[in-house]
């Protein structure tokens, strides 16, 4: 089951989400989203193996592939 989320932007921003949408880079408005929520995610997930290597904790976990950063 998905939820729905309602934001509002700036006409600036919602021109640029239109833009790269009608260019083919994603199906939809909410494909573009999920793509900007993915990469937040994946660059959380890589700033926190930094601080744990940079405090010395070796808690790696060994990806398979790309797809389990996501």
């Amino acid at each position: 089951m998905r939820n729905i989320i309602n934001i509002s932007l700036p006409k600036e921003l919602v021109m640029s989400v239109k833009k790269e949408v009608k260019r083919g880079n994603f199906a939809s408005t909410s494909e573009y989203f999920r793509h900007l929520l993915r990469i937040q995610k994946a660059a959380n997930e890589i700033e926190e193996a930094r601080n744990d290597w940079e405090n010395g904790r070796k808690n790696w976990k060994v990806l398979k592939s790309l797809k389990e950063l996501m």
